[in-house]
C-alpha cells in the first residue's frame, strides 16, 4: 500500500507542462529572497514543559531576518495573532512581518511549507510545488492541517502550484541553484515515504519539477533525528561548487561511521562539469541531551537569509569554530548565532523551521 500523497505509476509525472519545460528551476538558498515563510510554534507535545522557551527562537529569527526581508508567519487565528504581535512589539522592523490565519498542526515549515520555483520571465515568474507529507513517514500525525499549507500559501500569494504527486520535505533536498542537489539514501529511499517509487523515479520527478539536473546521493543522517537522515542536518551546498559537511572528529561517537562515510562519498563525486567539489568540514556541537535522550543537534542546520545566516549554537566550545568557518563562507553577511538548545528538544533546528521565498528573477 503507498505511502499517503504517493504518486502510482501511471501518474503523468513526465506529461507537457511541467515546470522544467516550462522554464522553473529550484534557485540556492543564498539567492535573493523576496520573503521568509515560517510558522508559529503552538504544539505543546512538540516541546514538553520548553514551548515558550522554543518559540523564543521564532522572535530571535525573525529579529535578524526582518531587517532585511519580508518574514510571512503562519498562525491559527486573530487570538493567536494579536498573542505574537505583543511578543514581537518591541522588534524594529516588525512592519516587515505579515500575518496569515492558515491552521497548522507542527512549525516545521521546511518540510510541510512550500518549494518556491522560479524561472526569467514576466509571466508567473514565481511559482509553488506542493509535494505530498506524511510526517517524516506517518511518525507524528495528525499531519492534515500541515499538508495543504503549500496550496494555501499559493492561493494568498495568487501563484501558481504544481503538483508532483511524491511525498518530499524542503530540508531533505539541497541545491546548489545550478541543477545539482544533494540527499540521502536514507530518507528518499525510505519504504515509509514513497514504496511505490524507485530511485530512477524519484530522481525523475526531482529533475520534472525542480529542474535537476544532477543527484548527489549521501549515506545517513545523525542520531536523534526522527527525519531518517535529512540533508540539512548532514552537509550543505554553500557556493555552486562549495559544500560544508558535518565530520565528527572522536571515533568512539556514533556519528563517526556516518558522518565520515558522507564525506568519503563527497570526496569522490563530482559535479556535471567533471570537477570535484570543494569540501569543508564543520564540526559537531557534541552530545546535546534532553532527559537522557541524543538531540539531533547540527551545526549544518544553518539559514542563509539575505543580510543574515544564522546558525544554531549550543553553549559548546565548537559554536565559536563553526561561526568562524561560516563567515569567512559569507563575508558580506551577518553571522547570528541563535541559542537552539530548547528548540532541538522537538528534534529539529532553525533550517527546519524557515523556508524561502525567492525574489522574482
Amino acid at each position: 500500500m503507498s505511502a499517503p500523497g504517493a504518486p502510482s505509476r501511471t501518474d503523468k509525472a513526465r506529461s507537457p507542462g511541467l515546470p522544467r519545460e516550462m522554464g522553473y528551476r529550484l534557485p540556492a538558498e543564498w539567492a535573493r529572497h523576496e520573503a521568509t515563510w515560517l510558522s508559529w510554534p503552538h504544539n505543546a507535545e512538540t516541546w514538553p514543559g520548553k514551548l515558550g522557551e522554543a518559540a523564543q527562537v521564532w522572535v530571535d529569527i525573525i529579529r535578524a531576518l526582518s531587517p532585511g526581508e519580508k518574514v510571512h508567519l503562519l498562525v491559527d487565528d486573530a487570538g493567536e495573532e494579536k498573542s505574537v504581535r505583543r511578543r514581537l512589539d518591541t522588534l524594529p522592523s516588525k512592519a516587515n512581518v505579515l500575518f496569515h490565519h492558515i491552521p497548522t498542526n507542527d512549525a516545521w515549515m521546511r518540510d510541510s511549507g512550500p518549494l518556491f520555483i522560479c524561472r526569467p520571465s514576466r509571466t508567473r515568474p514565481v511559482a509553488v510545488t506542493h509535494w505530498g507529507y506524511n510526517a517524516w513517514g506517518g511518525k507524528w500525525p495528525p499531519f492534515d492541517r500541515d499538508q495543504q499549507i503549500p496550496g494555501r500559501v499559493a492561493e494568498a500569494l495568487g501563484l501558481p502550484v504544481f503538483r508532483p504527486g511524491m511525498i518530499l520535505e524542503g530540508g531533505s533536498i539541497d541545491t546548489n541553484g545550478n541543477g545539482v542537489l544533494l540527499t540521502t539514501e536514507a530518507c528518499l529511499l525510505n519504504p515509509n515515504r514513497n514504496p511505490g517509487l524507485s530511485r530512477v523515479e524519484i530522481e525523475q520527478r526531482l529533475r520534472d519539477y525542480l529542474a535537476v539536473r544532477h543527484v548527489l546521493w549521501l549515506y545517513a543522517g545523525v542520531a536523534g533525528d526522527d527525519t531518517d537522515g535529512h540533508i540539512d542536518n548532514l552537509a550543505r551546498f554553500v557556493a555552486p561548487d562549495t559544500i560544508v559537511a558535518l565530520v565528527e572528529e572522536d571515533p568512539r561517537d556514533e556519528n563517526y561511521q556516518p558522518l565520515h562515510e558522507n564525506w568519503e562519498r563527497l570526496r569522490r563525486m563530482k559535479g556535471p562539469d567533471g570537477r570535484p567539489f570543494r569540501l569543508i568540514p564543520l564540526p559537531t556541537p557534541g552530545h546535546v541531551l534532553h532527559e537522557g535522550r541524543r538531540l539531533p543537534a547540527s551545526y549544518a542546520n544553518f539559514y542563509i537569509g539575505n543580510r543574515a545566516v544564522l546558525l544554531p549554537v549550543y553553549g559548546h566550545p565548537n559554536d565559536a569554530r563553526a561561526l568562524e568557518v561560516l563567515q569567512g563562507l559569507f563575508p558580506d553577511r551577518a553571522l547570528v548565532g541563535i541559542p537552539c538548545r530548547d528548540l532541538v528538544i522537538g528534534l529539529g533546528g532553525i533550517h527546519c523551521i524557515t523556508q524561502q521565498q525567492p525574489a522574482q528573477p
